[in-house]
């Protein structure tokens, strides 16, 4: 697995236990940055990293985008 700071870590670690482990079950980066209490920003920048590693993915929706862990 990709080295990961502390924040991408607790990202992961939240998507988990809400259960977004696969496309029919995508959160929000407003949903995550709730549940692990860090800036919308932050979670956001963390995020489009996990995204560019290839450890969660994208989904473009009709009014805001989630995403969901990619499944190794």
């Amino acid at each position: 697995m990709a080295e990961l700071s502390n924040i991408e870590q607790l990202i992961i670690d939240v998507m988990q236990s809400m259960g977004a482990t696969k496309e029919g079950s995508i959160k929000t980066a407003d949903d995550i940055a709730k549940k692990c209490s860090r800036p919308k920003g932050l979670v956001t920048n963390s995020l489009i990293t996990l995204t560019q590693k290839g450890l969660i993915k994208r989904v473009a929706r009709e009014k805001v985008a989630g995403y969901y862990i990619v499944q190794k």
